[in-house]
């Protein structure tokens, strides 16, 4: 699901990780590679003048959320159908009928009193953002995004669309937030906000910062970052956020990210897999198309790269099935899910991707026989 970017076991990363046990486990309070850390990502990504560690991305969207409410005094919140950030109860609701809709709960033990709270709106659509800000501005806490889809498959943004939200947030003193959980050092170096040029007030981390272990983060701007107890009323805790051996395994990883030419290698891998891969499809007149943003592709069995919820959702899900456990016995694992992002790391290489392309080539002659 994205954390290994350098690939499984890098020795760099196994090094720093028993070094760091071999010190304790856990201490329950700051460490100094949490100072470090935190440094390091206020560093990278500009947008954070201050930064909290936690245990998950989970964590950190939604520790995001409560401090947004807790700084603007507000309730409401707006997310995106087909977005997923994590299983807090705010969050994991879906959207009802009609573009514009307050959420329901997509889980048993979501309470609807708390999921009405949450409004979901179409990815992609500018119109909904300014309409619903028209109507509520003044009740909403925050905007959440994943600035790149990853949990409807692979979405790519519209600029407008990203451009817009900023627009309305600013001028309704809503909180931008941006889950870079998958996003995060992955599609550049500088995330999915640097890629497309877009200030949030609120990031979002995890995965790619554990380096396969658990750690999340949370950070943004000084004057909302400083509602946070202990200097102001919003509490946020955790005895094992930010643990010295996860944290470790991070800082090892964000290390090896930072060589230069890393983030184009990963592009041009993706690159190569995803335009192999619509080649190979189209010469068996399979109904198929690809994309990449950095190190992210999706697959899609529909002729044209999906832009929204519902165009993902005429996606061909029982020809993915076919082709995933058909891949699967060509000893070629891809995400089990048509609604799942894929991700190549730096462990990933021609030899690879050739492999892979060839296996999907025997493939893609059973799937048109």
């Amino acid at each position: 699901m994205g954390p290994m970017i350098v690939g499984h076991s890098h020795p760099d990363v196994l090094q720093a990780v028993c070094d760091a046990a071999a010190n304790g486990l856990s201490f329950g309070a700051p460490t100094a590679r949490e100072v470090e850390m935190a440094d390091l990502l206020t560093e990278l990504i500009p947008s954070m003048d201050m930064v909290r560690l936690t245990s998950s991305g989970t964590e950190a969207t939604m520790s995001a959320i409560r401090l947004a409410r807790g700084y603007t005094g507000r309730s409401k919140i707006i997310k995106f159908e087909g977005c997923y950030h994590g299983h807090s109860d705010s969050l994991l609701v879906k959207a009802g009928s009609g573009a514009l809709t307050f959420g329901q709960p997509s889980s048993a033990g979501v309470p609807p009193e708390l999921a009405a709270y949450t409004i979901v709106l179409e990815y992609n659509a500018p119109q909904p953002l300014v309409d619903t800000f028209a109507q509520w501005g003044d009740q909403i806490a925050a905007v959440i995004v994943e600035p790149v889809v990853g949990n409807m498959n692979l979405i790519a943004p519209r600029t407008e669309f990203l451009q817009t939200m900023r627009e309305v947030c600013t001028r309704y003193g809503a909180v931008l937030i941006f889950d870079e959980v998958m996003t995060g050092f992955r599609v550049a170096l500088g995330g999915a906000q640097a890629l497309y040029e877009i200030t949030p007030d609120i990031s979002t981390f995890g995965k790619v910062i554990g380096g396969g272990m658990p750690v999340g983060a949370f950070g943004g701007r000084r004057d909302i970052m400083e509602q946070l107890a202990p200097l102001g009323p919003v509490y946020q805790a955790g005895t094992l956020s930010g643990n010295p051996v996860a944290v470790a395994a991070g800082l090892a990883t964000l290390k090896l990210i930072q060589v230069p030419g890393f983030h184009q290698r990963l592009d041009d891998t993706a690159r190569q897999l995803t335009e192999g891969l619509v080649a190979m499809a189209g010469k068996h007149g399979i109904s198929f198309s690809a994309q990449h943003v950095g190190g992210m592709f999706g697959l899609y069995f529909r002729a044209q790269v999906p832009q929204t919820y519902d165009e993902v959702t005429e996606c061909d899900k029982e020809a993915f099935n076919r082709f995933f456990h058909a891949m699967l016995d060509e000893g070629i694992y891809f995400a089990p899910s048509a609604f799942e992002a894929g991700f190549v790391s730096a462990a990933h290489g021609t030899t690879e991707i050739e492999a892979t392309l060839a296996a999907a080539d025997r493939v893609f002659v059973k799937m048109a026989a």
